[in-house]
């Protein structure tokens, strides 16, 4: 990459173009469209998330004080804000679904072999959550949820190793958190973490039969016959280690024999209990294992406040869900970025730069190496620690 390109450029080329093409081919996307086509929309959108834009107008006046630039920028030429709102409200969002799937795949073959926890496990370890995305009623009428309140759901599949999503969806914030389990792929082996939310034993069963193992917090209410205990050791915090059978309508769904742990945590000094299908773990393990769930909480409130998904530059169903695909997209190919050009810098750090730099000509890896200093004291040690790969 030479001085003379923009880093914004210089961090596009980490794109797979010819696999954003197919995606754009699948769809249709620049079908009859002469201008502004659907790459021209995904960088002007992903410009606007690594620079902080407010607005899709401050997007486009930002943009188009660089006329002369846009090629070496990437466009194809000056961007209308009218043309740039009907993109967002007409094309297809899935085709950017997609293609952030296609680079989750590549993030997580580049972070397949970094260790966030220190639990030694055979297989992979999921956690799987979703969050609330608030709107306003009046402006976003068909995400309506209660009289007054409209919002969207953002459910997400988190890979523990790098801390990369592997599977996320849309949905309205009505749909249950259970709903999503289905669209999920489980994989043989591989360990999933579920709130109580996520109960749903026919479902559980599911990742049973698929060979993969659940560790589930456990609800108040439920029913079951104890067949035996095993031992168990209690200066751990473990209270008891039950292997039993569900009752009534929840045996019929599940009608394999279940583990039962209860834990006390000394720290919040609340007890816990949790449910899986693995009888092999250690009962402490299987606690640990499920305090690795907040990973999943840091990362919602990470990209709440530091992308924009919760400022929304367009009002539609399908505007909205191409910005955070968008959002989520940007994310992936800075944390591509990172690791190829071998950054030793923080994911949060890096957005601050690229958020002063991203119009700027230098080599992206000496602005992103050199010691500047970044002022993170308004952000949380649980932050740094959840993007420091």
């Amino acid at each position: 990459m030479h001085q003379g390109k923009f880093i914004l450029s210089q961090l596009m080329e980490f794109l797979p173009r010819y696999e954003f093409n197919k995606c754009v081919k699948r769809y249709r996307g620049n079908h009859r469209i002469k201008n502004f086509s659907c790459y021209d929309q995904f960088l002007a959108l992903a410009f606007g998330q690594l620079s902080h834009r407010e607005s899709l107008r401050d997007i486009v006046n930002c943009l188009n004080s660089q006329k002369q630039n846009l090629h070496h920028l990437g466009f194809s030429g000056e961007i209308s804000r009218s043309t740039f709102a009907d993109a967002n409200e007409k094309r297809n969002w899935r085709i950017y679904r997609d293609f952030t799937q296609i680079l989750i795949t590549r993030a997580r073959e580049l972070y397949c072999e970094d260790k966030e926890f220190d639990l030694e496990l055979n297989g992979a370890c999921y956690v799987i959550d979703s969050s609330v995305i608030e709107l306003c009623l009046n402006v976003f009428p068909w995400a309506k949820m209660k009289t007054i309140r409209a919002a969207i759901k953002l459910h997400m599949q988190l890979d523990l190793n790098g801390n990369i999503p592997t599977f996320f969806d849309i949905t309205n914030a009505k749909t249950h958190d259970t709903a999503f389990l289905d669209s999920v792929d489980f994989e043989n082996g591989a360990y999933y973490i579920l709130d109580r939310g996520y109960i749903d034993f026919g479902k559980s069963f599911k990742i049973h039969q698929a060979g993969a193992f659940f560790v589930v917090r456990s609800k108040s209410d439920l029913g079951f016959k104890r067949i035996y205990s095993n031992k168990i050791d209690k200066t751990l915090g473990v209270k008891c280690d039950q292997i039993i059978r569900l009752k009534w309508n929840s045996l019929k769904k599940y009608p394999e024999k279940i583990r039962r742990i209860k834990y006390f945590d000394k720290e919040t000094n609340k007890s816990f209990v949790f449910l899986t299908n693995d009888f092999n773990l250690p009962a402490k393990t299987v606690a640990d294992l499920y305090r690795y769930r907040w990973q999943i909480e840091l990362f919602f409130k990470w990209i709440k406040q530091h992308l924009k998904i919760q400022t929304f530059w367009g009002y539609s169903e399908n505007a909205v869900k191409i910005q955070i695909c968008i959002a989520i997209s940007a994310y992936l190919i800075v944390a591509i970025a990172k690791k190829k050009l071998q950054i030793d810098r923080n994911l949060y750090e890096i957005l601050q730069i690229l958020n002063v730099t991203i119009l700027t000509k230098n080599t992206m890896k000496s602005i992103l190496l050199e010691d500047t200093d970044i002022d993170i004291a308004n952000d949380s040690q649980n932050q740094a620690c959840l993007f420091g790969f």
